[in-house]
């Protein structure tokens, strides 16, 4: 089995087999969670399928199960499922075991940082496509969540995000070359703005966002809409 494959095995199983734990009853939010994973799933295998036929990013064959759909590796396809399900796992077990979690505060300080900061990330790369397309992106969706219309859920899911950012970058880096000769997926350096943590792009951070939010923000609505019906 591939490394990434591997990468995607471990990062399921412990989500995957505390989903039944009777506090957090994962496995009874699965008919909202897998719409809003799909959905924005095709978002996300569009933009990297491109990106990755323009060469801002690619893929170490040696690394990989050999099973292609498009351009893509099986494994990074998996990626866009595994990782949202693992991350809004830990969502919903913050949500259980915090309930009177405020957060007002928190969310505040962690949604201007990210404003701000992918503002930045975009006007000084201007011209870089990762760097601008993850940095806009995140810019907007945090606008519209934390500020436009401002969402409830959105104080646990920024605790989330922090939660999860060390798993993240254990991930991240491996899959950018930690622990291998050569990286799992490969940068373009012509399309980033060249800062890195360690060896993880930065603009990984807000890709991850990009990623993370919408979905939470469509599970979120079915959830509520299954509530009502």
């Amino acid at each position: 089995m591939s490394l990434y494959l591997w990468i995607i095995l471990l990062t399921l199983i412990g989500p995957l087999a505390m989903s039944f734990d009777r506090k957090v009853a994962f496995y009874k939010s699965f008919g909202a969670l897998f719409p809003a994973i799909f959905f924005v799933g095709i978002f996300f295998l569009t933009w990297d399928m491109y990106f990755t036929r323009l060469g801002v990013w690619g893929f170490t064959p040696a690394y990989l199960q050999g099973i292609y759909i498009y351009n893509l590796p099986l494994e990074e396809c998996l990626f866009f499922v595994v990782v949202p399900f693992a991350c809004l796992f830990i969502h919903e077990v913050l949500k259980a075991y915090l309930p009177n979690y405020d957060g007002r505060i928190f969310s505040r300080v962690f949604a201007c940082t990210a404003l701000l900061s992918s503002l930045a990330l975009v006007i000084l790369n201007w011209g870089k496509w990762y760097s601008v397309s993850a940095g806009s992106i995140a810019f907007f969706l945090i606008l519209y969540f934390a500020f436009i219309r401002p969402a409830t859920w959105f104080r646990h899911f920024a605790l989330t995000y922090t939660v999860v950012l060390l798993p993240f970058l254990l991930v991240n880096g491996v899959l950018t070359g930690a622990v291998t000769e050569e990286p799992v997926v490969w940068y373009n350096p012509n399309h980033f703005s060249g800062l890195r943590m360690y060896i993880i792009p930065v603009e990984d951070l807000f890709y991850n966002l990009d990623l993370l939010l919408p979905v939470a923000a469509i599970f979120h609505f079915l959830k509520h809409r299954r509530s009502v019906l």
